[in-house]
């Protein structure tokens, strides 16, 4: 069924596991992720970048296609579609419009006061409709949609005051996680992450999930994480499961036995990703 994040992210929050949000690329990936989530009988939160919308066809395209593929494979565990890093208001009210469940307004690019203006203005036209909202305060930095980006960590100060004017249901706050792979070692600020989750009300997101060694994974779950972004690791294991067969079957050209030859790899790296997060229904 198709919901918003709301409660699944807070039973989250409070019995201390994290709901995985695995971002899709096409129909083939969201099938395996359906798929996989619901043979292991845990919520999955659908990532949808304004990238991958506009590959998919638009917000309209990717909707239809996920309501067709949870009645048609009988999904019955809870889904979350969601818009990652939504960039404006009009994207997000577009995504709405489309019968999108979630959207995160990502305004982190501006200053605190004109972030929460703008992600205040989607909250009041995502709750009017059912819609829950994610925003961030600091800057996660790395790469998203071929777009590099240096970070800048957030603070409790920041974070309460963006809580407190806007009614956001999930916060990413910025605290050394990167998008896509790392060069170095992750430096999550571990301390300051427990403190937020001690006094913000609201479920907290680690962005950059990909490379996080496991045990950082897991003290970051401890420390109030309750949901983790997971898409370059995905993209990896598939490629690499693709870039084998083709070199095993050079005579292979039907698109469907090519893109499918990474499904195993993808829904294995998934079944690896819930059983980490501890993520239940």
């Amino acid at each position: 069924m198709l919901v918003n994040f709301k409660e699944m992210l807070m039973k989250a929050k409070k019995e201390k596991y994290a709901v995985p949000h695995l971002n899709i690329n096409d129909l083939e990936w969201t099938k395996y992720i359906l798929e996989k989530c619901n043979e292991l009988q845990v919520p999955v939160i659908l990532g949808v970048s304004e990238g991958a919308a506009k590959y998919m066809g638009g917000y309209n395209a990717v909707s239809g296609m996920v309501k067709g593929l949870i009645k048609d494979l009988n999904i019955t565990i809870p889904v979350c579609l969601h818009v990652d890093h939504g960039s404006t208001k009009d994207a997000c009210i577009k995504a709405i419009d489309a019968g999108f469940t979630s959207v995160m307004i990502d305004a982190s690019r501006h200053d605190l006061e004109e972030n929460i203006k703008i992600t205040k203005e989607v909250v009041d036209y995502a709750h009017e409709r059912g819609v829950s909202v994610e925003a961030e305060v600091g800057h996660i930095g790395g790469t998203e949609d071929n777009i590099t980006s240096s970070a800048t960590n957030a603070t409790l100060e920041d974070c309460l005051t963006l809580y407190n004017n806007t009614g956001i249901d999930s916060l990413a706050p910025a605290l050394g996680s990167v998008h896509g792979f790392y060069k170095g070692e992750p430096n999550l600020d571990f301390e300051t992450m427990k403190t937020i989750n001690e006094n913000l009300p609201i479920p907290l997101v680690l962005h950059g999930g990909t490379g996080i060694p496991d045990d950082k994974i897991k003290k970051a779950i401890s420390c109030g994480i309750s949901k983790i972004n997971i898409n370059t690791d995905l993209q990896s294991v598939w490629s690499k499961a693709v870039r084998k067969y083709l070199e095993e079957n050079k005579d292979v050209y039907d698109p469907r036995k090519i893109i499918g030859s990474g499904e195993t790899a993808i829904k294995t790296r998934i079944e690896e990703i819930v059983t980490l997060f501890g993520t239940k229904l």
